[in-house]
């Protein structure tokens, strides 16, 4: 477990499944943080989802994200390049009830540490949509900073938006 202010990352449990599944089939939340299409899924689909992640070893996590006691989103490290110690990063809060408070933020500050520090990596990045203005906000207030955008790089709610990728170095962190 990893502890921050507000939150703490976890591995995910069996008993997290139904939330995840819940998570999973939210359609509004789901079109703010993902760049592939919406398929509903049913609970045995996220069960194996989440099992597979195991068996691939350029991921991280995903990490339970959890606050007073409940599971309030993911987030993980993927697409690793070992030679370079670069990695790409990923966060979702899922609960409404969490979104907006500083909740994400936290758990951001607590997977930055992680991959820095017990992971070794020399820079994370991300990619956000363009206009996702809260999530850029608390991204740029953690140390990331703007690399490039792709001008209408993904379909998304019947139009093309634009991706903004995002990098840290860990020499620009302050833990």
């Amino acid at each position: 477990m990893l502890a921050g202010e507000k939150v703490v990352v976890r591995a995910l449990e069996k008993s997290d499944m139904d939330r995840l599944h819940e998570f999973a089939n939210d359609y509004e939340l789901y079109l703010m943080a993902d760049d592939e299409e919406f398929v509903p899924k049913s609970r045995e689909q996220v069960e194996k989802m989440f099992a597979d992640l195991d068996k691939n070893p350029e991921e991280v996590g995903p990490f339970g994200i959890e606050a007073d006691g409940k599971l309030i989103g993911t987030c993980g490290l993927h697409h690793f390049d070992k030679h370079s110690r670069v990695c790409a990063f990923g966060i979702t809060i899922s609960d409404r009830d969490y979104l907006g408070k500083g909740y994400g933020r936290d758990a951001v500050r607590v997977l930055i540490e992680y991959a820095f520090v017990h992971r070794n990596m020399h820079k994370l990045w991300l990619t956000v949509y363009a206009d996702n203005e809260r999530a850029i906000r608390s991204y740029k207030a953690l140390g990331f900073v703007e690399e490039g955008l792709q001008k209408q790089q993904v379909w998304n709610q019947g139009r093309y938006k634009d991706w903004l990728y995002m990098g840290l170095l860990r020499s620009d962190w302050q833990p």
